[in-house]
């Protein structure tokens, strides 16, 4: 499993409401939109829930956060 980690911390950071955390001092974060669409968003997301890559509970939450975005 470990070897699984960085991959399913990248995707969900990217699947994430289409978004990359990037790291910043204080224990903060930054956020960049990676310029997806919310139908492609979506897609992604149930791809990676899927596959198991991420939980229901992980899908579920990210799913609520883009249909709720602004576009």
């Amino acid at each position: 499993m470990k070897q699984r980690i960085p991959v399913i911390a990248t995707l969900v950071t990217t699947l994430f409401l289409g978004t990359q955390l990037v790291a910043c001092g204080g224990g903060g974060a930054e956020v960049k939109t990676t310029g997806k669409t919310q139908g492609q968003e979506l897609l992604d997301l149930d791809k990676a829930y899927k596959e198991g890559i991420i939980t229901e509970s992980q899908y579920n939450k990210a799913k609520k956060e883009i249909l709720q975005r602004k576009y």
